[in-house]
């Protein structure tokens, strides 16, 4: 069973909408939804916002339902020079950005784990940077409306991989975003619940993929731009890069029964 996990309503209201033959079971206030994706068996949460709300959905998760993967959406601030509001990000490390027990173990280092970074499945990682680039390059144009793709600016968005930092904050100062690019100058964009997300499925032994929307520069414009991007355009891109996702995956499968049989 695929896992899929999300930090936004609104993205969580479209992936519902295609469910089907959903059953709900709530847990801590959590409504887990189990059903039919394309096909895939899936069970589909909000995660809430913040780390230690989306450790503790995930692990809720893991602990109730059968999964065998994880995919987490949501949106985040660009850190990355270059990055634009519609580009989107697949994770192929995370960290958080406020973890410090220095001096008793190394800044941004998770006490008895022995790691700051903790790495996203390789082949999740691969299979939602090809969907999401054909999402951008073949379905934006018709589920996004054109005037909000001219109010964002999103002329020619792209993907691209890298590393993911999180933390129990909402970025919203030029003089933030310096200071993160200074200490982390990996940083590709922030965001609150990642890395969270990723220690929890390292610890369970879950592969995990994180991919991220762009909905704001994480700087003074981010509270004007994030709810109206939030609202307009994120379960746009959160359903359109899973459809493609579960559909590549679905053909690969084919491939490889069939490829067995021909053996």
């Amino acid at each position: 069973m695929l896992a899929i996990v999300s930090a936004m309503p609104e993205e969580i209201a479209g992936v519902l909408q295609a469910l089907a033959d959903v059953r709900i079971q709530e847990f801590g206030r959590r409504q887990f939804h189990t059903g039919a994706l394309q096909g895939a068996e899936v069970v589909v949460v909000f995660s809430r916002w913040g780390k230690v709300a989306a450790a503790a959905t995930v692990t809720q998760l893991l602990s109730t339902y059968p999964v065998t993967g994880l995919v987490f959406g949501g949106v985040a601030g660009g850190i990355r020079p270059g990055l634009a509001i519609g580009d989107i990000v697949v994770a192929t490390e995370l960290l958080q950005h406020d973890m410090d027990a220095s001096p008793l173990f190394p800044r941004y280092e998770v006490p008895l784990l022995g790691k700051a970074r903790f790495t996203a499945d390789p082949v999740l990682c691969e299979q939602l940077t090809a969907a999401a680039s054909t999402f951008l390059t073949e379905d934006l144009s018709a589920q996004v409306a054109p005037q909000e793709r001219e109010f964002f600016k999103i002329t020619a968005p792209q993907v691209v991989q890298g590393l993911v930092a999180s933390g129990d904050k909402f970025f919203a100062s030029a003089t933030e975003v310096h200071d993160l690019r200074q200490r982390l100058p990996e940083v590709c964009c922030v965001e609150m619940e990642g890395a969270a997300v990723a220690q929890v499925c390292d610890e369970y032994d879950i592969p995990f993929a994180v991919v991220r929307t762009i909905s704001d520069s994480a700087d003074e414009n981010s509270v004007h731009d994030f709810p109206r991007f939030s609202r307009e355009i994120a379960r746009h891109y959160s359903i359109g890069v899973l459809s493609r996702f579960l559909t590549g995956r679905a053909v690969k499968g084919r491939l490889s029964k069939s490829s067995a049989k021909s053996g």
